[in-house]
């Protein structure tokens, strides 16, 4: 009993990955159109519990520490360069390095790649209520690459650069709906459509940026990951 359980446990927790992240966007979207007070309130929630739905999933995957490994390095040079790169506004390669995580070493790794960035890197630039969005922000960009990249769709240099520069104003979307939902009010329609407009050009110069350190990381990183994978046998998670 106690091992069809330990079995059914993952299965369920992948199961409700993708409802997780979607709920997300889509609390996001419903409390605001119903003008609720505690919007801010319930969508934090909604994103922390997304986030440790996803790092339980990837955890109950039981993945060795050869696959861990790789997934922690990325995570850290991420964050580093979060860093490295802070002089220069939203020019960042943890999109960049959350989609080459996605799609060499499983979705589920991208995840925390692009999550574990965010968290670690912030405690340079400072912890605070936007850290969870930050965390789920990142992920997605990293699951959603390795999405993408089990269905092929990042087979050409335009896709995989169109998905890098899209997967920033993704993000940009997501933490602007938290700055929208915590800190303008009233909410209102132009205040929200003000809000996204000034976050616009950063977006973009996020988005070329991201694309721009594709164009760089992509084949030199992707190969070397997939040999670690070849070599030591990795499932994709």
């Amino acid at each position: 009993m106690r091992r069809a359980l330990a079995q059914a446990a993952p299965r369920a927790l992948r199961a409700l990955e993708l409802p997780a992240l979607l709920a997300v966007p889509a609390v996001m979207v419903a409390t605001a159109a119903a003008g609720l007070d505690v919007t801010a309130g319930l969508t934090f929630a909604v994103a922390v519990l997304a986030v440790g739905l996803l790092f339980a999933s990837f955890e109950a995957s039981r993945p060795p520490l050869r696959q861990l490994m790789p997934t922690a390095v990325l995570a850290a040079t991420a964050a580093a360069g979060r860093v490295l790169f802070a002089p220069i506004p939203d020019v960042k390669p943890v999109s960049a390095i959350a989609i080459v995580a996605g799609a060499a070493l499983g979705r589920r790794s991208g995840f925390v790649v692009g999550a574990v960035a965010a968290l670690v890197s912030n405690f340079f630039f400072g912890q605070g209520s936007w850290t969870p969005w930050q965390m789920y922000a990142w992920g997605l960009v990293g699951y959603l690459g390795g999405a993408l990249s089990d269905h092929g769709a990042l087979g050409r240099a335009w896709a995989l650069y169109a998905w890098g520069f899209v997967s920033a104003l993704m993000y940009g979307a997501i933490l602007n709906g938290y700055y929208v939902l915590g800190f303008v009010r009233p909410l209102t329609w132009p205040a929200v459509v003000a809000a996204y407009a000034a976050g616009a050009p950063l977006d973009i110069v996020h988005g070329i940026a991201t694309a721009g350190f594709l164009a760089v990381i992509w084949l030199p990183w992707g190969r070397a990951i997939r040999r670690v994978v070849a070599k030591y046998d990795l499932a994709a998670r």
